[in-house]
């Protein structure tokens, strides 16, 4: 078996070796219906599709994926064992890419067992299921940037608290960047292009657009360079802390 699968394995069943597996997954279910049933007001629209419940997945993942985050490193420092996991006969980008995929498929597992509220739908008419697996993968990509941004911060800082601030002020960055009351901020002093580019780092201009239906690559391509960028950094900044 593989370093990288080891070290998934390891993560992935720590998770359910304590109750916060079971507290996440219950929470997330149970905000995910309040959202989609009482305040996206599922029924009155009386249209069959998933919009209500995938309007509040940005916010909803903005406070519970720094939440799995913030423990990915922070822990493994505070209590020393992050200098042995490094000693080990693995590289520090298999241990990076492990436990950010224990964790990834972790919440992956949290948003498949959302698949009641797809029957709902179903059952009481008849949406466009295209539409809706796209838009449950542009939310499993969201949830892969927010997981790599904080782990990555996870990894600067031994205080699982401060990792959690730190994660949302920058989720929320990601987040505000596209919205038109942020771009009228820098319209007037910044060139066009560097506006498009603020605007386009935006996670809900580019969830919006999967959410819809519209699979464009350049979307996934952008979940994907996040998830990228956010990794490379989380091995350079523990290169940096193994050297110190």
């Amino acid at each position: 078996m593989s370093n990288l699968a080891v070290v998934l394995r390891r993560e992935l069943a720590s998770y359910f070796a304590t109750p916060v597996a079971y507290v996440f997954i219950v929470i997330y279910l149970i905000m995910s219906a309040v959202f989609t049933f009482y305040l996206g007001g599922f029924y009155e629209r009386e249209i069959a599709d998933l919009e209500p419940f995938f309007r509040f997945h940005p916010w909803l993942y903005l406070f519970l994926v720094p939440a799995i985050g913030m423990r990915l490193w922070a822990e493994e420092r505070k209590s020393g064992t992050v200098e042995l996991l490094l000693t080990l006969p693995i590289t520090a980008t298999e241990a990076v890419l492990g436990k950010f995929l224990a964790a990834w498929l972790f919440i992956g597992l949290a948003l498949a067992l959302t698949f009641p509220i797809w029957i709902t739908v179903n059952v009481l008419g008849r949406p466009d299921n295209g539409v809706i697996i796209a838009a449950y993968l542009g939310s499993w990509l969201m949830a892969g940037g927010f997981l790599a941004i904080s782990a990555c911060l996870s990894a600067a800082t031994r205080n699982q608290v401060v990792a959690f601030i730190l994660s949302v002020v920058v989720c929320f960055l990601f987040l505000l960047s596209g919205l038109p009351m942020v771009l009228d901020v820098f319209r007037g002093w910044l060139p066009q292009a560097l506006i498009d580019a603020i605007a386009n780092l935006s996670f809900l201009v580019h969830f919006s657009s999967i959410s819809r239906g519209v699979l464009d690559l350049r979307d996934l391509l952008y979940f994907v360079l996040v998830i990228g960028f956010w990794l490379a950094a989380n091995r350079i900044v523990l290169e940096l802390k193994k050297a110190d």
